[in-house]
């Protein structure tokens, strides 16, 4: 579970009541597919010919864009999830990363959603005794990426979220 009991009305979109602007929920969108993009590569070493994550993130870009109807961009996330229902470990982290992402135009706390579980790809990739590491470097690979205009919002959100997020979100700096 990674959306909140309560929604915060800043990342609901103007339109369904809340203070999110179009430009802004694009941008969200824009960070969440680089964000699983970032770790396609564990799910296609594990899947190669299956294109589902890889079609769900252009999908993320294709919605922000304009080009692609909410419902379509959404119905792809969906696909890409259905890709890591069968698997474990970073390359079915990484299509629910994609997934999620694809998501963001419906419901933009996804965002959150595609970085999570791009930590978790990342973190199930790394040795043993690495994952915290692996955990920190993908989370400030992140944090860098975010878009100046949203950057406050996206770390309150995960300040906020992080406990319903697996805990992986550097809320502290760390």
């Amino acid at each position: 579970m990674i959306l909140p009991p309560v929604r915060d009305p800043r990342m609901i979109t103007v339109r369904r009541g809340g203070t999110l602007t179009d430009a802004d929920h694009r941008l969200l969108a824009l960070w969440a597919a680089e964000c699983a993009e970032h770790v396609l590569p564990l799910f296609e070493a594990a899947v190669p010919d299956d294109r589902r994550p890889r079609e769900a993130i252009a999908a993320t870009r294709t919605w922000a864009d304009g080009e692609m109807p909410m419902m379509t961009a959404r119905a792809l996330g969906g696909h890409a999830m259905g890709a890591a229902r069968e698997l474990r470990g970073p390359a079915r982290f990484a299509a629910y990363a994609a997934g999620q992402a694809a998501c963001v135009g419906h419901v933009a706390e996804h965002d959150l959603g595609a970085a999570a579980y791009a930590i978790k790809a990342t973190v199930a990739a790394a040795p043993d005794d690495g994952g915290e590491q692996a955990r920190r470097v993908e989370a400030a690979w992140q944090r860098e990426r975010l878009p100046h205009a949203v950057r406050e919002l996206v770390l309150e959100d995960m300040a906020g979220r992080n406990d319903i997020c697996w805990s992986v979100f550097d809320v502290d700096g760390h």
